[in-house]
């Protein structure tokens, strides 16, 4: 028996700022911590790591990988990893097909839309479909 499409489908999408991104790959991740000043403080000093504030205690990574410094919080214990997608809605239906869990699909403004998932052996991991990049005319 050959390779399901969806396996195989490299679709590129591309995002606000006109980046793309192929389905699947890790394209954002988030780091909880108990106290996001020393954590900021920490990979500052540890990676030269400079941060931007975007809502209240949330912080994007500026000079360093795609990812936010964000607080720990009851859903948010571990470091989460984002896979790009260009159909969030039906990657959500593949999760659940495999086994996997799906929280509800979240709208995040000017962002795009997210999923937090949990793989068929519980594993969590997050799918992220950004905002379709609209260029100035």
């Amino acid at each position: 028996m050959g390779r399901s499409p969806f396996v195989l489908r490299c679709v590129t999408v591309t995002d606000t700022e006109g980046i793309e991104h192929m389905s699947g790959e890790i394209n954002w991740f988030e780091l909880p911590a108990e106290d996001t000043a020393r954590a900021r403080e920490f990979y500052g000093q540890l990676f030269g790591w400079r941060t931007n504030t975007f809502g209240e205690d949330y912080h994007v990574i500026e000079n360093g990988p795609v990812g936010a410094i964000a607080p720990k919080d009851g859903h948010l214990t571990h470091p989460r990893v984002y896979f790009a997608t260009d159909d969030v809605d039906a990657s959500v239906r593949r999760v659940q097909e495999l086994g996997g869990k799906s929280e509800d699909v979240q709208a995040v403004p000017e962002v795009g839309r997210i999923a937090h998932c949990q793989d068929n052996q519980g594993t969590p991991f997050s799918l992220y479909e950004p905002a379709l990049y609209e260029p100035a005319r």
